[in-house]
């Protein structure tokens, strides 16, 4: 039997018997990205590439690109810096985020393996590396005649999934030899996705020293403009909370939805989470729990925006215990929905 060759310059292993393109499946896992450290010119790299996307920002206009080079460019990577500082995996010395992710895929890929060992799993980042463009090009060098791209959103949002595809399709424009691209749907109403964040959920309460009165369940926001203009991500919000409490047999007033990271002076989608972590500590709440399930994994919108800058809100205004709720990330929970979303989407290649 022929032992599997590497493919040069790719990192990445041919099934025996491949010869040219081979006809093999790809799966991409993405996330949105991160800086690759801490000083202020990787932040910066990133800020540039992340804000100059008109799918974050829609209005690309000269206004926007002053504010963003005279104004956000210069002051902000400083300050974003020392919040990635907080939560940098410094063994590895990159992002929480790059670290999950990774881990995802390997995961990910220990699973399909026992389906189909020919099927080749890898992951990207939109913004910064491993880019989208360097790994779907990897994969088509190493035989994948079909790639599943697998935005790691449950929630779709204009500004997270779609540019995920935005970025795929433009990276097949330079590709003579194109391989077919299908692209995974949104999972916020599916069984297993809900199951999962319940269970992850009741497992976190039950290791807190402390029972929370309520519970956040804080979201991503967006300009409620966007929404407005057809996007439909609150309503696949507000379906994942309101399946959760079904699930969880909890009300409004025990399970709440709110919405997180709002940037500029535009009127985003409310109720915000900063504002009602205030009001919910000056309203006489002592013991808190927030839970983000709209991040497939943990970043520094959930461990220091969350876990740090709320719970220093919520402590300053009279609350007393706060607890963030870790993301699904690579736990067995979450690789069994992530693994549901692809093997469901590889019916018919498979």
């Amino acid at each position: 039997m022929n032992r599997p060759e590497s493919i040069p310059g790719t990192g990445l292993r041919a099934a025996a018997g491949y010869s040219g393109r081979g006809g093999r499946i790809g799966v991409l896992i993405a996330n949105l990205g991160t800086p690759d450290a801490t000083d202020a010119g990787s932040v910066r790299r990133y800020l540039r590439e992340f804000l100059s996307d008109a799918r974050v920002i829609e209005d690309q206009g000269l206004v926007w690109k002053f504010v963003l080079n005279a104004i956000i460019l210069p002051r902000r990577p400083k300050v974003k810096g020392r919040d990635y500082e907080k939560i940098w995996n410094r063994e590895q010395n990159e992002s929480p985020l790059k670290t999950i992710t990774r881990s995802q895929a390997a995961k990910l890929r220990a699973r399909i393996n026992l389906v189909d060992p020919s099927i080749m799993v890898d992951w990207a980042m939109r913004y910064g590396n491993p880019s989208l463009d360097s790994r779907i090009e990897a994969l088509a060098k190493a035989g994948c005649e079909r790639i599943l791209l697998v935005p790691l959103y449950p929630q779709y949002a204009a500004a997270t999934s779609a540019t995920v595809c935005d970025a795929a399709f433009l990276t097949l424009t330079k590709l003579r030899d194109q391989p077919a691209l299908r692209v995974a749907p949104p999972y916020y109403a599916e069984p297993v996705y809900i199951d999962a964040l319940a269970r992850s959920i009741e497992a976190e309460l039950k290791r807190l020293p402390f029972a929370p009165e309520l519970i956040l369940a804080s979201f991503h926001g967006i300009p409620k403009s966007y929404a407005e203009e057809g996007d439909p991500y609150p309503s696949h919000c507000e379906a994942t909370v309101r399946l959760l409490q079904e699930r969880m047999k909890l009300d409004d007033s025990k399970l709440m939805l709110t919405f997180q990271s709002r940037f500029g002076r535009a009127e985003w989608l409310q109720p915000y989470t900063d504002k009602t972590v205030e009001a919910l500590a000056l309203r006489g709440v002592k013991n808190l729990a927030v839970v983000t399930p709209g991040f497939s994994a943990d970043c520094l919108e959930t461990l220091e925006e969350i876990a740090v800058e709320n719970g220093d809100i919520f402590k300053a205004n009279g609350g007393e215990n706060f607890a963030a709720i870790p993301c699904l990330n690579d736990s067995e929970p979450g690789m069994a929905v992530i693994s549901h979303v692809v093997l469901r989407e590889l019916q018919g290649w498979i």
